[in-house]
């Protein structure tokens, strides 16, 4: 017999870490047959978007087809897709994002099963199948007649956090292991490899490290106050912590010029007017010894490889290249799961202090090994908290209209054409006034489990506060313990697979209306 599983969802968060371990379980559960299983992604508009959601999705081998956002309306109205995709007898909506009224609709057109992934709440228990819920409690606010509906199934953010290094290593790895011997999957036979000091010219670093991950964020209006504040904050770091690397994992929206030119004063007016950080962007190519002495650009097939002059290359001329046609070879970087990459690219700082530009997404991986990470607001808590990774969120209030992504009629008027700059600044300053918790850590325990620092920000202050936590490593593990006990349980991917292959199976019709 043959089935459809079509699979709701929506913005990058929900398409990495619950889309991305969802399918693989079902493919492990219910066989890689295309022709007895079938997978299909449609995505619904999310304020959080960054328009590469289909394209990611589209990168998962588990799935046949994909529609984008720009299609879902005429959907969820008159049932059409934009390719007029067939559908088969039997199948099953599973929700992974976006509102939960789109699965009582589209299961009802198709006459599928229904069942929702629930991680905080529950709605619609009279016309949707079954729930895979993440905890307990929601069960029990849900009316008592529906709860056989309801199953725990755990914490899909939690098998994200499984997925990398586990968080009980991380106090460890992040003081002992250099950023290069993160070449292999499993921190066993480990092979040290030079990393590029801040000074001028490379040398052979062994002595025991520490990272700390920037999340500017990903849109221009955060980008031009994060860029600058994490590269002035990460030099003040270093003065007193030498041993402190950084890295930037960059948004898959971004090109790494685009990046960079937040980090140039001459594009970036915040930095003259504050003396925030500045850097240039340079592309290294590794040579044969390990070494960094070519930049790499290609233009169409063809590539040219010249030889790296620090003093030389800057921002300008790279972004010249750009300019011409010129694109970086970024194809290895983002197909291989490996943090040694041929191209290897960094902004510099005029005293010498180096940020990786890490384009591997998700960089779950990654962000697993830092010590802490400065971010802003957004999606990104909700991710670095499922990983266990301690974090400061930041909110400077240099620029009030950073912040957009209100939900309701906030954010609508904050996105307005014209006048939504105004409308974004009275409504943030309104909004920080209450003295609300902003990162979903907090939010999810009603509780400040990590540090939120609101105003005009000082990137020594900010500094300051990083240096006690890297000093006091046990407030470091009190942060990660905590982030673990504010999540669900991990392996609700398979358990929620399990949820789909029973509805499949189930040969009871949908339920459209139990009274």
């Amino acid at each position: 017999m043959t089935n459809d599983i079509l699979i709701l969802s929506n913005g990058p968060g929900e398409v990495t870490t619950w889309v991305r371990p969802v399918v693989k379980a079902l493919r492990q559960q219910l066989g890689s047959d295309r022709a007895v299983f079938r997978i299909s992604i449609i995505l619904s508009p999310c304020p959080n978007a960054t328009g590469k959601e289909a394209q990611i999705v589209q990168s998962y081998p588990e799935v046949d087809r994909v529609q984008g956002a720009q299609h879902f309306f005429p959907f969820l109205l008159w049932g059409k897709t934009a390719e007029n995709w067939d559908w088969r007898d039997r199948g099953v909506v599973v929700f992974l994002g976006g509102d939960q009224f789109f699965p009582v609709v589209i299961g009802s057109r198709l006459g599928y099963r229904t069942v929702i992934y629930a991680e905080w709440d529950a709605r619609w228990h009279r016309w949707i199948d079954r729930f895979g819920v993440m905890k307990p409690s929601i069960i029990a606010k849900a009316p008592k007649k529906y709860r056989h509906k309801l199953t725990v199934v755990g914490d899909l953010m939690a098998d994200v956090a499984r997925g990398s290094k586990g968080a009980e290593e991380q106090g460890k790895q992040c003081r002992d292991v250099p950023w290069h011997v993160w070449k292999q999957g499993e921190l066993g036979e480990l092979t040290q490899n030079p990393v590029l000091e801040g000074s001028e010219g490379s040398t052979l670093n062994t002595s025991p490290i520490e990272w700390i991950g920037l999340l500017p964020g990903s849109k221009p209006a955060k980008l031009i106050q994060g860029v600058p504040l994490g590269l002035a904050i990460a030099e003040h770091i270093h003065k007193v912590r030498p041993q402190t690397r950084f890295l930037i994992p960059v948004a898959p929206t971004l090109d790494l010029p685009t990046l960079a030119r937040f980090a140039d004063p001459q594009e970036n007016p915040l930095i003259q007017k504050l003396g925030w950080g500045r850097a240039r962007l340079v592309m290294l190519d590794g040579g044969d010894e390990g070494g960094f002495s070519n930049i790499r650009v290609t233009k169409n097939d063809s590539s040219e490889t010249r030889p790296y002059i620090q003093n030389q290359v800057s921002l300008s001329e790279v972004s010249t290249l750009f300019r011409a046609g010129f694109e970086p070879k970024l194809s290895s970087l983002t197909k291989q799961n490996s943090l040694n990459p041929p191209l290897h690219s960094i902004l510099k700082m005029a005293s010498g202090v180096t940020v990786e530009l890490i384009t591997e997404f998700p960089a779950h991986e990654i962000l697993s090994q830092c010590c802490l990470c400065l971010t802003t607001v957004g999606a990104n808590t909700a991710e670095l908290g499922s990983l266990g990774v301690p974090m400061i969120v930041l909110l400077p209030t240099q620029q009030l209209d950073a912040m957009r992504a209100w939900d309701g009629l906030p954010g609508l008027l904050a996105r307005l054409p014209g006048v939504g700059t105004s409308f974004a600044k009275l409504i943030n300053w309104l909004i920080l006034r209450q003295g609300r918790l902003f990162a979903w850590p907090n939010i999810w325990a009603k509780a400040e489990i990590v540090p939120e620092v609101v105003g005009q920000l000082k990137p020594e202050d900010v500094a300051q506060l990083v240096l006690e936590y890297l000093e006091h490593p046990e407030k470091l593990e009190d942060m990660r313990s905590r982030l673990r006990a504010v999540r669900g349980e991990s392996g609700a991917a398979q358990k929620l697979a399990q949820l789909v292959q029973e509805e499949l199976t189930n040969s009871q019709p949908p339920m459209i209306n139990d009274k």
